[in-house]
């Protein structure tokens, strides 16, 4: 069996469980968390360690002759910040490995740490340093640590992939479809109009949204990741791991705004429900807890879960529904 026949979550299952058969976390009793949420949790003394790692490779991850250097370094940091918000932890300390070509102009690497330094310094993280080395294709990989607290009874206060429970209200925040619209403009797939052209920045520069993860923990909401794979995959992963179904309203969505003038309905929708590298939350919890995290929030927190009330106005997403049914089949319950 070839890897290209598992795909990356076959392979990360996998790896996990060639760990888990060596005994691996039993070994450590400090992991709290370790392959299967958005960042490791490691219980240090008085306080949880998250560390999270991420790659960007030139034409697999970014079209290096449309993408600016800066815009690179920015996101190649934001990608793994967006990692500890997700978490409802702050980040804190960044470790960078460059993998580069001998060719590369030395401009390009002053270009690079410019938009790196420009994403550290708004998102308050600390670059430490890391390594180089020599590779026949461009690649950066940075590795963010950050910390979460611990509530009064020692145990750590994040957000989990598996604290969805029956009931849970499923809200977003932010608008979607906006970094992938901006990949199509990029790309030459959608044309670059004064309409269109604001989702580029959606695509090239992310903002995660760390404040509102830590609002969401004192908020008391306990589940959370974000969108990096798209809304329905990343719902999906919750309901996979809390053991839970969910359905959501096409119609509730908060489509970016560029997007639903940019594209039409049909498409419109597709990239909100499936557009990756949008990097805004997706959160489950009670209602009272969201309501509160709403006005607590510089950003858009919106609702999009399933309402029997509003059952005959609005489609459902038929794929989340049958995602649904996977979940189901393996005992889980609806959220």
């Amino acid at each position: 069996m070839k890897v290209s026949e598992l795909g990356e979550f076959g392979v990360i299952e996998r790896l996990a469980t060639l760990l888990a058969a060596h005994g691996h976390a039993a070994q450590n009793e400090r992991l709290f968390a370790g392959i299967g949420d958005d960042a490791a949790v490691w219980l240090a003394d008085g306080h949880a360690l998250l560390a999270t790692t991420d790659t960007m490779v030139a034409g697999v991850h970014f079209l290096p002759d449309k993408t600016a250097w800066a815009d690179v370094g920015w996101k190649a940091l934001a990608v793994n910040v967006s990692d500890i918000a997700a978490m409802g932890g702050r980040p804190e300390l960044a470790l960078v490995t460059l993998n580069l070509p001998a060719e590369t102009d030395v401009e390009s690497l002053d270009e690079l740490y410019g938009g790196l330094a420009d994403a550290a310094e708004t998102m308050g993280v600390a670059i430490a340093g890391g390594d180089i080395v020599r590779a026949d294709q461009f690649a950066i990989s940075i590795t963010v640590t950050g910390r979460g607290e611990f509530d009064n009874t020692g145990h750590p206060r994040l957000l989990r992939r598996s604290g969805a429970r029956e009931g849970d209200v499923i809200a977003v925040t932010g608008a979607l479809g906006g970094a992938a619209g901006g990949l199509l403009v990029l790309s030459g797939e959608a044309e670059e109009t004064d309409t269109s052209r604001p989702l580029l920045a959606r695509h090239l520069r992310p903002c995660p949204r760390v404040a509102a993860g830590l609002a969401a923990i004192e908020a008391g909401i306990r589940c959370g990741i974000d969108i990096s794979d798209g809304l329905m995959a990343d719902l999906g992963h919750v309901c996979v791991a809390s053991r839970a179904g969910a359905v959501v309203w096409a119609d509730k969505l908060p489509i970016d705004a560029a997007v639903s003038a940019s594209f039409d309905d049909k498409q419109a929708l597709s990239l909100a429900a499936t557009g990756g590298e949008e990097y805004e939350l997706l959160l489950t919890g009670p209602a009272s807890a969201m309501g509160a995290l709403a006005k607590q929030i510089d950003v858009p927190l919106r609702g999009i879960e399933y309402d029997p009330a509003l059952s005959a106005s609005y489609p459902v997403l038929a794929r989340l529904e049958i995602q649904r049914m996977e979940a189901l089949r393996r005992g889980a319950m609806p959220l």
